[in-house]
Parts: structure tokens; sequence; C-alpha cells
């Protein structure tokens, strides 16, 4: 099993990974923009880098009143990085400011594209493959339609994917924890994940994703 992005996981300690999910929930009602609650775990139960909290809901007083409507000033969401500890893994959430008079969706699309650009601290890795794109990203009255190239895919076994999917997941939902998700690779719906085979259950959340991948 192995991974080759740069600063990607050190392949000795990646077993036994998994990841804690919070609550599920869905429709576009979840667009109030609430931050999320604390979420801790390791790689074999992953968890936030303690201290921070697993998003940040821009302030109520500058967001938009619909998905559609535009945002006044920058706003700040979480990309999720993996940080090595002595025996696992720690999902390790980084605000990073997005734009300015933009919409939900380009938040999130700007978010994605720096997940896919890998980490620019060395304090942090990854296990999404070099060279990932984003196909396409768009907010819809079932969820977020997430779309991504076909690099997704390659490499790693089970734990690099889900170290990889827990990332996408996590950055994907980090304006609403509860927000579902539908996962592409080359415009089709994934159903299973990587050559050993991870069987995804669509939408993707993040609870549904602790009972798919218990730790």
């Amino acid at each position: 099993m192995q991974d080759h992005p740069s600063r990607r996981l050190p392949l000795g300690l990646i077993a036994g990974f998994s990841v804690l999910i919070l609550a599920t929930g869905g429709g576009v009602a979840w667009w109030t923009w609430k931050s999320a609650p604390s979420n801790t775990a390791k790689i074999e139960n992953p968890k936030v880098t303690e201290g921070q909290p697993p998003a940040i809901a821009p302030d109520s007083s500058k967001t938009a009143a619909s998905p559609d409507a535009a945002t006044k000033s920058e706003q700040t969401l979480q990309v999720y990085w993996l940080t090595p500890t002595d025996t696992s893994f720690k999902l390790a959430p980084q605000p990073v400011q997005i734009g300015s008079t933009t919409t939900p969706n380009d938040l999130l699309t700007g978010a994605v594209q720096q997940l896919l650009s890998g980490p620019s601290d060395s304090a942090y890795s990854t296990t999404v493959p070099k060279g990932t794109k984003l196909r396409d990203l768009a907010i819809k009255p079932d969820g977020i339609h997430l779309d991504l190239s076909q690099e997704f895919t390659q490499g790693g076994g089970s734990a690099a994917m889900t170290g990889r999917l827990a990332q996408v997941l996590y950055t994907v939902t980090s304006l609403d924890p509860n927000a579902p998700v539908w996962l592409s690779v080359d415009g089709k719906l994934v159903d299973t994940l990587g050559g050993e085979g991870l069987v995804l259950e669509q939408p993707l959340t993040r609870e549904q994703f602790q009972k798919d991948f218990p730790f």
C-alpha cells in the first residue's frame, strides 16, 4: 500500500484508520451556517487537533440569506489535513480565508481546491493523491454534489482511502457539518472506492461515515 503525494502520510502509521464523524442532517435548510460540535478521534480513531473546532461558521452578520446570495466579506472555512502522532494520526482542520463577495458554492469550491493542492505547512499531511482535480461542485436542494477526477481513486489501501475520503467529506461540509454529500468521480456516483473496495452509501454524511467505518 503506497501513496506518493507530497507530504503524504507515512505508510507505517496508517494501519487501523477510521474516523469519528458528527451528526447528520440534510436539505437546503442546513445553510444556517452554524458551528460544528467539537470532534475528537485517532487514526484508529482520527481526531480533530485539540483546541481547534471542526468547523468555524462565519459571523451571521456577514453571511448570505440564501445559498445564491453574495456575502460581503472574506469568509473563514476549514480545510482538513492529517497530522501524525507517535502511533496514529489526527484529523486536523486548518482555517483558511477564501474570497470576498462570493457565494457559499464559491466558498466551498475554494476550500476543496486548497485541499486538492496539498498542504503548504509541513506540519500537515494528506492522503488525497497529487493531481486530483475538482471537476464540479454544486449546492442543490438534496445536498452538496462533488465531482472529482479519476486520480482521487488511485493509490493506497483502505486506510489511505478512508483518510482521503474523510478529508474531502469534512472539508466540503465545513460550512455545515450536517450537510449530505453526493460524491462522484468523472461524473459517476462512487459506490466503492479503491482496489480494496470501500463501500460507500450515498449521500455521504459525517454520521453515516462513522457507522460505515466504525473505530
